[in-house]
Formats: structure tokens, C-alpha cells, sequence
């Protein structure tokens, strides 16, 4: 089999940087197949996505990626660490990826591996001003950036490529790699003319955060320039039927009342939740009436916004930290959402080279087969965030989607 490219990925929707960045790897490495392990409804930076992780799966099929594959949700609503982790797992264990690539907002690849390096192997003085800075109150990440800073003792060269959520993601999978001992080599993709977050269009690309506004905002105009086609139909069309859900917003109510029903000692047992956050988490879930007076009043400099927006995601779906730490010690399942031709050819790759690898494509014969508890409990999340998500829909909100949506197949 010619060389299988691996992205993880979530969508969210894509867009023409995600086309740019398929072709250019695919031209840089010459990759005849494409698998991505995608986030399904709910995202790592605590949110929403904007549409199902079907539909996700029918815009990445149709703009170049041959094999879609679900990153289970206490991965993909996890740390950056366990989301990549998670999902490099499974692309190593599938025995047919060559290569990963990921997009970076920066062309200095070795800063990136150095980096990596340090976090993988954890000497003893960059632990030490890791926990100077926790201990002075910093968010992890915060406190992360500043302890690698004092370590290499480079702010010039550093400092900005700290300051990414892509190039973090970029060393969490390079670190992932390391710590497995992966024969994938990794491929770092500079993003052209707009990165994560900017609210702005340059030619004909745009952030998925900017994407996201233009639909809300029902700028359709404003989307076709930024979207491949095939992406802009299918998007519309999820518009129209009112199967999209822009924000954590939409599910407001359901969260502050799961937080008013649970106890102390439940709320603690959240991942994240630490240092007795657990009595401001319910203090606040007690007085507020919505999510940002919510946020706003249980964030502090060493719990961003991120963070608490995936407590209130683990809070919606009932994930606990055992669930976390429970699937940290396995290969997760590979879940297929859909394929092409040159998918199924990829299918019958992995179970010749890995025939021991878990692929699920029924999932309700998953269950009644499979006797492994963590990957029942995986599953499980992952059926009640598409029950959960379905609920943020403007009509129909059925349940049991994964029981009954066939994989798509084109």
C-alpha cells in the first residue's frame, strides 16, 4: 500500500485551509490515502460542533480524506495531552499510517520537537519552575509556557510559538509520538494568511472561528469564499433544517440543572476539577442563570475559560476523572464514520497488518461482543454526547443516532 497519511482533525467545519492543508502534505510527502481520526460533537476547546460528526464526515470524504475514523469523546474533550495522545494512539495501533501532519502557525519545526523533547522526557529543572509557577497561581498552560521559556533560555525563538493553541497541539502530538515510539514521521504544516481564532476572511480563507460567525450571523455570502463547495451546500442545508448548534449556550439549562442536582463530592469528581473548585463550580450553578455569568464568575487567572467550559461539557456528559484515567491505559477503539473506495482498501489494510485492532462499524454488535468495560464505557459516552448533542437541534432531536445513522459511504 502507497504511503497512508494520518490528520487529526476536528472540522469544525472545514474549510479551504483545512483542503490546503490535506494537498499540500499529499504534495510534500506523496500520500496516496488520507485517514483522519476526527472529534465527533463536542470539541477540545469546550465547545460545540457546529454540525454532527456525520455531516463533519461528509465534508472530509468529499475534499480529499478516504477513511473518517470517531476520536472518542473523553479524548476529544480532553487536555490537549489526552486529545492527542488519544488520537495518535490510535493511528499508530491502526499498522498502516506512515505519516502525521498537523498545521502550525510557525515553519520552525525543530523549536517544536525541542520542545517536545522537554515535555516527554520532564528534567528536573524545567518540573521545578513548572511548579514555581503553579504554586504563584498560573494556569497550567501559563505556567507550562513559562517554565519552558526559563528552561531553554530563548524568548526570542519561543516565545511566540508558546503562545498557539495549533502549535501546542503540534508538540502534544510530536510529544505523543515520542512517548509511544512511533515509526510515524511527522510533517508540520505552516497555516497560510489567518490562524486560529481570528475573526477576519484574507482571500478566500478564514479561521473556523470566523466560520462559525459567518453562520451564525447567516452571512452566506461571506461563507461560499471560505468553504469548498460541497461544504457550503452541505452546510446550508443544515442550516435550513435547523441541525446546527453554534455554542455551549444552547444546552445552558441542561448544564446549570445537572450541577444544581449533583453534590459537592460529584462535582469534584469532574475532570479539572481541583483545589476545591468543586465549591465555587456549585456556588455559582446555584446563582446563575446562564453560562457566561457562570464563567465569569468561576474563572480565575489558573482556570481559563477553556478549562471550565469542558468541566461543563464532563459535567453535561457525565464524564469522570475515572473515565479519564481508565482510558489512558488502553488503545482506543478506531469507531468508522465513513469511507470512500480508497477507505475500504484502508479497512482491509488494518485488519491485515493489526487484526487485533478494535474497529467498530456496528455499534450496537461492538457492545454484544465486546466484554473489555472501558471500551463499553467509551462507547457509551460517546452514544449519550450524540443523544446530548442531538437536543441542541431547532426541530428534530432524536436519540440513538448511533444505533441507527449508517457509516457514510461514498
Amino acid at each position: 500500500m502507497s504511503e497512508v497519511l494520518g490528520i487529526v482533525a476536528e472540522y469544525n467545519p472545514f474549510h479551504n485551509g483545512h483542503l490546503y492543508h490535506i494537498q499540500k502534505t499529499k504534495e510534500q510527502t506523496g500520500a496516496k490515502y488520507v485517514v483522519c481520526v476526527m472529534s465527533g460533537n463536542f470539541v477540545q476547546r469546550g465547545n460545540t460542533s457546529i454540525v454532527d460528526k456525520w455531516t463533519k464526515t461528509q465534508m472530509a470524504l468529499a475534499n480529499g480524506v478516504d477513511l473518517v475514523l470517531e476520536l472518542p469523546t473523553v479524548y476529544s474533550v480532553s487536555s490537549a495531552e489526552n486529545f492527542a495522545q488519544g488520537a495518535v494512539k490510535i493511528l499508530e495501533n491502526l499498522g498502516i499510517v506512515d505519516t502525521i501532519s498537523f498545521g502550525t502557525e510557525t515553519d520552525d519545526f525543530a523549536a517544536l520537537n525541542n520542545i517536545a523533547n522537554i515535555l516527554a522526557e520532564e528534567p528536573r529543572e524545567y518540573t521545578t519552575f513548572l511548579k514555581e509557577g503553579l504554586k504563584q497561581g498560573e494556569s497550567f498552560p501559563k505556567a507550562r509556557e513559562e517554565a519552558l521559556i526559563k528552561y531553554i533560555n530563548d524568548d526570542k525563538r519561543y516565545n511566540d510559538i508558546l503562545k498557539s493553541p495549533n502549535n501546542i497541539l503540534g508538540i502534544e502530538y510530536l510529544k505523543a509520538l515520542k512517548k509511544l515510539k512511533s515509526n510515524i514521521t511527522p510533517v508540520a504544516i505552516k497555516r497560510e494568511k489567518v490562524y486560529y481564532n481570528d475573526d477576519f476572511i484574507v482571500d478566500d480563507l478564514a479561521s473556523a472561528t470566523a466560520i462559525r460567525k459567518l453562520m451564525m450571523n447567516k452571512d452566506f455570502a461571506g461563507l461560499i469564499k471560505v468553504v469548498p463547495r460541497s461544504c457550503y451546500e452541505i452546510l446550508t442545508k443544515e442550516h435550513e433544517v435547523g441541525n446546527v448548534v453554534y455554542d455551549l449556550q444552547r444546552y445552558e439549562k441542561e448544564i446549570l440543572y445537572t450541577l444544581r442536582r449533583m453534590t459537592i463530592d460529584e462535582i469534584a469528581e469532574l475532570p479539572d476539577v481541583t483545589e476545591g473548585l468543586e465549591h465555587s463550580i456549585k456556588n455559582a450553578a446555584n446563582y446563575c442563570n446562564n453560562i457566561n455569568d457562570f464563567i465569569n464568575i468561576v474563572k480565575t487567572r489558573r482556570y481559563t475559560q477553556t478549562r471550565i467550559q469542558r468541566i461543563l461539557i464532563f459535567a453535561l456528559l457525565g464524564i469522570t476523572k475515572k473515565d479519564i484515567q481508565s482510558a489512558k491505559k488502553v488503545v482506543p477503539y478506531a469507531r468508522v464514520l465513513g469511507f470512500n473506495q480508497k477507505g475500504k482498501m484502508l479497512l482491509s489494510g488494518i485488519s491485515q497488518k493489526n487484526p487485533k485492532m478494535e474497529v467498530v462499524t456496528s455499534v450496537k454488535r461492538f457492545l454484544d461482543n465486546n466484554s473489555n468495560k472501558t471500551y463499553k464505557r467509551m462507547l457509551e459516552i460517546d452514544i449519550f454526547a450524540t443523544d446530548v448533542y442531538t437536543l441542541g437541534y431547532r426541530y428534530d432531536s432524536m436519540a440513538n443516532l448511533d444505533y441507527t445513522k449508517n457509516m457514510i459511504m461514498m
